[in-house]
């Protein structure tokens, strides 16, 4: 606009001065101001691109690599092409990052009729997460500066990233027992080392069911009824919420709880118990469905921030993987443990109020905490009164923080352990199965 401001003022200046000179000055910058914003859109509309890569679910430590090609179809060449493709800030900021990048995905080059440029580059995942890879965002313009054109280009993909898992060798694959028994409301299973009474002899119990004393002084038939008691899993209840979280161990406490609770998860499934997961965190998938993401942008600074996430939380829904068995559940709870990010949303005691009839009877309810209020202790309590079991691990370092963290918790009738570091989380499942 202020070129064409300049050439307006040159024209009424030739106008009112009469100089002829001017005049051809003028329509020469506005021909040139024309032809340069034709060429410039020309340029930008004839570029396409896509993007390739070697996967898209990743563990920790490992590299993926990413390929993007661009393409003229145009039939005029291009003085100057930048192209980025744009990764999440959050995900650069750290050190070590949580994807460090090797390669180019910057660069500025000239491209001809029908030429293709093509950047390589490579992730290496140091974090847990779901990233956004992309879009490619395309600036182009004149010679001389009159005008730019900025384009997006080749949808955006998402990199999921599992959280670690670690191998607990406290849990004793063999041992039917490694969280504490809980006794079944239904009787899915029965325990022949106990037995709870005896009946009468009914058509279809087994020879080794036959209460042979009770038969003899009788003189009928009579089977023993065994104890519904055995293990039949773990609900594990991660709180995410921002206010329990201190900022200043961030992201390390959070993520010690998510591979905490990966591993507890897998242990449980290699005895082939079911397993689950409730939450109050926000899930990154589901937040991109929601928000979803603008292809139009007018400027690079502007798609730099689309490509971050936002902060707030407008939606008061937990997340539940329902208990079950089965691989297909325990790759549900990794990829769900993965996306997971903090909340503002429902708080822990809010948490429990919501899901507390979707919890089974029949599995044990393990809470990690990174921190204990009355209102949370109390709520863990009502689990506990409505006759399941539950055990607390409290996600803290310091060990007058734990001490002070579960006094309201044992007021409760509630057990807890104490998950300082990695290095601790497998003496704390040795622990668990030994008590």
């Amino acid at each position: 606009m202020i070129w064409l401001a300049g050439i307006a003022l040159l024209l009424v200046l030739a106008a009112v001065l009469k100089l002829s000179l001017l005049f051809y000055v003028a329509y020469a910058l506005l021909g040139v101001w024309v032809l340069s914003l034709y060429l410039t859109r020309v340029w930008a509309e004839s570029l396409v691109a896509h993007r390739e890569y070697s996967k898209l679910t990743a563990e920790i430590g490992e590299q993926v690599a990413v390929v993007v090609t661009i393409e003229n179809r145009g039939r005029l060449p291009i003085p100057w092409l930048l192209v980025e493709d744009l990764l999440p800030a959050d995900a650069l900021i750290h050190e070590p990052p949580k994807l460090r990048v090797s390669g180019r995905r910057i660069q500025l080059f000239m491209l001809r009729p029908g030429g293709r440029k093509t950047l390589l580059y490579q992730l290496t995942c140091n974090r847990r997460g779901y990233y956004q890879l992309g879009p490619l965002v395309l600036e182009t313009g004149d010679l001389f500066g009159l005008h730019r054109r900025y384009r997006v280009l080749t949808e955006p993909h998402y990199l999921l990233v599992l959280p670690k898992v670690m191998p607990l060798s406290g849990y004793e694959i063999a041992s039917r027992r490694p969280i504490g028994e809980v006794k079944l409301t239904y009787r899915l299973y029965e325990d022949p080392t106990r037995i709870a009474g005896v009946r009468e002899y009914e058509r279809g119990d087994s020879l080794n069911r036959v209460h042979w004393k009770a038969t003899a002084r009788t003189g009928v038939l009579h089977s023993k009824v065994y104890e519904p008691s055995t293990v039949a899993g773990a609900t594990l209840l991660l709180d995410f919420h921002t206010s329990s979280h201190d900022r200043r161990h961030e992201p390390v406490r959070s993520d010690l709880a998510v591979t905490a609770a990966a591993s507890i998860a897998n242990a449980v499934y290699l005895m082939g118990q079911q397993v689950g997961l409730v939450t109050n965190g926000r899930d990154a998938a589901d937040r991109i469905r929601q928000e979803g993401w603008s292809g139009d942008w007018r400027t690079r600074d502007a798609a730099r921030g689309a490509a971050s996430m936002r902060g707030e939380n407008t939606r008061l829904a937990p997340i539940v993987v329902p208990t079950r068995r089965g691989p297909e559940q325990l790759v549900q709870i990794f990829e769900t443990l993965a996306r997971l990010e903090l909340t503002d949303g429902l708080t822990l005691p809010e948490l429990i109020e919501e899901t507390a009839s979707r919890l089974p009877r029949d599995a044990t309810v393990i809470a990690i905490l990174p921190k204990v209020t009355e209102e949370n202790a109390i709520a863990l309590g009502n689990l506990r009164r409505r006759g399941m079991a539950v055990e607390a691990i409290l996600n803290l370092w310091e060990e007058y923080d734990f001490a002070e963290s579960s006094g309201p918790l044992l007021a409760q009738g509630i057990h807890t352990r104490h998950l300082r570091d990695e290095a601790g989380l497998m003496e704390l499942c040795r622990r668990q199965v030994l008590g």
